[in-house]
């Protein structure tokens, strides 16, 4: 049986959910970004415990199949951009498509309706996000994260980086050097 749980996108969102199954004396083969494979059907008050004790941490157990198909694809974005050592030459939407079973239209259709952005915007949040970070570890040029990325051109990656943040990431790297060296000081 599979648990589908809403904002788990994180490694301590893996451990929380673990511990909560560990205390509910669930056990399960898999914890994984937005899903946890049980060993055998849990009963109704264990799944009720269990929903309340996500909600305290800020995760929500989901039930229904268009949430679920959502978080599903969130949680494929997330992985291929925040935890993937590349992304994946292939179309996004092959990818999530391939991943998912799901014809594309489909899947845009649910998700736009269901999040109120289409995947592709979700996805450009998320490269934009993993530029920040990459920014703020300072060990690679734009360039390099433009390519590890694929992004056209760092033009390409500047103008989207702008239309996102409103800064630019020269501009944004600058603010996050001035930060670390503030934090230096303390």
């Amino acid at each position: 049986m599979i648990l589908y749980i809403k904002y788990m996108v994180s490694l301590r969102c893996k451990i929380m959910v673990k511990e909560e199954l560990k205390k509910l004396g669930i056990s399960y083969h898999a914890v994984d970004l937005g899903l946890v494979e049980i060993q055998k059907d849990i009963t109704k008050e264990q799944h009720d415990q269990l929903k309340i004790n996500l909600r305290k941490s800020g995760l929500e157990l989901l039930d229904n199949k268009r949430s679920i198909l959502v978080e599903s694809i969130k949680n494929i974005i997330t992985k291929m951009i925040h935890y993937s050592d590349e992304i994946p030459l292939v179309n996004n939407s092959d990818y999530i498509s391939e991943k998912l079973g799901y014809d594309y239209t489909y899947l845009s259709n649910v998700f736009s309706e269901v999040k109120g952005i289409t995947i592709q915007h979700f996805i450009i949040l998320n490269k934009i996000e993993k530029v920040k970070e990459l920014l703020l570890y300072n060990e690679l040029s734009l360039t390099e994260i433009s390519l590890l990325l694929h992004y056209s051109s760092v033009a390409h990656l500047s103008n989207q980086f702008k239309k996102i943040t409103g800064l630019t990431p020269t501009f944004y790297k600058g603010i996050a050097k001035k930060r670390r060296m503030n934090l230096e000081k303390v």
